[in-house]
């Protein structure tokens, strides 16, 4: 298997696992991405606000971090491309507020956050053009309602 997929599923239910594993792999392989290994962690609120304000310095919870790495394991020289957290109860009533599935907005977060794992940034508007084109590409392929496609 060409990219792992570790998942933190917490409280959630397991059927969530595949979509997310799914989304994942479609970002991973629309990027062409080396062979290597990710982390997807389905969190609370108060853990993601909390790891916002440490890392980012902003207190209040969002719903989706990405927490690069790039390190490249000795023992089997895969890389490790770092961590996703995303805020449950935030996906839940972002999904609800938008009139789409709890799949769908997590789907959403995934590639996001893969993107950034994999060096995407939106903080310009040549950076946000390529994302979004990117992200939207995956979400595409993955069958993901273009009602979904909101700006991150």
């Amino acid at each position: 298997m060409r990219h792992r997929i570790h998942l933190e599923l917490g409280q959630a239910t397991a059927s969530l696992g595949s979509p997310i594993v799914r989304a994942a792999r479609t970002a991973l392989e629309h990027e062409d991405a080396p062979e290597g290994r990710l982390a997807v962690v389905l969190a609370d609120e108060d853990t993601v606000r909390e790891l916002n304000r440490r890392y980012a310095g902003i207190d209040e919870a969002t719903d989706v971090l990405s927490f690069p790495d790039g390190s490249r394991d000795p023992s089997d020289g895969l890389t490790y491309f770092g961590d996703i957290l995303i805020a449950l109860p935030l996906a839940e009533r972002q999904a609800l507020e938008g009139g789409i599935s709890l799949t769908e907005e997590l789907q959403v977060l995934v590639v996001h956050g893969v993107l950034h794992l994999l060096g995407h940034d939106h903080a310009d508007p040549k950076g946000k053009r390529q994302m979004w084109a990117a992200q939207e590409a995956c979400l595409k392929s993955l069958d993901v309602s273009p009602k979904a496609w909101k700006t991150l």
